[in-house]
């Protein structure tokens, strides 16, 4: 394959900044969950997008952010890693909020890295032409770019226009990965992070920053599948809320869970969903590890 190009970007910025709908919009498929929680996503998810003559790799990388835990300084240290690691970084700013001391960090570290720059100006569709002119002008002195592109992922707007020049810093060089191949995540994990989505639309304050879903059982029984999943939660009082008066609320996600399981699996699911305390977890590595930051471990069907 001649002048084929493939290479690995790093879509960073400040939590709800549109990384992961940016993601989603680019492969015009649902790869990472979306909420606007901060820190929804906690893992880096690849979204691979494999065109005629270019290979993209885009890993997601949770927001960066002043971390309050472990949990926080390990999702930072993830999203560093995905910076350190790429051919360029796409850092996607929302175009509606000021520049603010979250930018100010990231702009340090990308400073340090000296490696090609884009940035992606999001959520113009609430921006009017000149004060989209004057966020322009303002970010331009902010950093020497290699180029400010403005978008909006949630319309699509622009989208082939960053695609152009995202590859324009890419190396030469095959695909790595497989042509039909749209993420390096199973589908274990994405399964997880379904029923985490509907969580996080479900439940406010604490709660969305406290659960992590863990796969305990998987088995394809005729045309149906069984699904068992632990939620875990580091506090007594959360379990409660997460339940609900008369099991309302767990009923409420499981059943919003399995109505998109049942579409991503093309087959009937049966979810079952339990509740588990693991007190402040979010401060244990090896807990952080196994909850919510490794990819899980491969369940058999039976």
């Amino acid at each position: 394959m001649s002048n084929y190009k493939s290479g690995f970007i790093a879509i960073v910025g400040r939590p709800n900044a549109g990384k992961s709908t940016l993601l989603n919009a680019l492969l015009k498929e649902k790869i990472a969950i979306m909420s606007d929680k901060p820190n929804t996503t906690r893992n880096n998810i690849s979204g691979i997008l494999t065109n005629e003559d270019c290979q993209y790799v885009f890993v997601d990388t949770p927001g960066i952010h002043k971390p309050q835990q472990q949990l926080g300084r390990v999702l930072n240290k993830n999203a560093y890693s995905a910076m350190e690691d790429c051919d360029v970084i796409g850092w996607i700013v929302d175009g509606s909020q000021a520049f603010g001391t979250g930018d100010s960090f990231i702009l340090k570290r990308i400073e340090t890295l000296h490696k090609p720059v884009v940035l992606i100006m999001n959520k113009i569709d609430k921006l009017g032409k000149e004060q989209l002119l004057k966020r322009l002008m303002y970010w331009q002195k902010q950093y020497d770019f290699n180029d400010i592109v403005p978008i909006s992922a949630l319309d699509k707007d622009n989208l082939e226009e960053l695609l152009k020049v995202f590859k324009g810093y890419l190396p030469e060089g095959e695909p790595m990965f497989p042509e039909e191949m749209k993420s390096d995540h199973d589908i274990n994990f994405r399964m997880c992070e379904i029923v985490r989505e509907k969580i996080l639309f479900k439940t406010h304050e604490e709660i969305p920053h406290s659960v992590a879903v863990i796969l305990e059982r998987k088995e394809k029984r005729g045309n149906r599948m069984y699904l068992l999943m632990m939620v875990v939660v580091d506090r007594e009082s959360q379990k409660g809320i997460l339940i609900g008066k008369q099991a309302s609320m767990i009923r409420s996600i499981r059943l919003d869970a399995q109505k998109e399981l049942k579409d991503m699996l093309g087959c009937s699911v049966d979810l079952e969903l339990f509740v588990r305390v693991e007190k402040n977890w979010r401060n244990h590595e090896n807990k952080i590890k196994e909850f919510g930051l490794d990819e899980l471990e491969q369940i058999d069907e039976d």
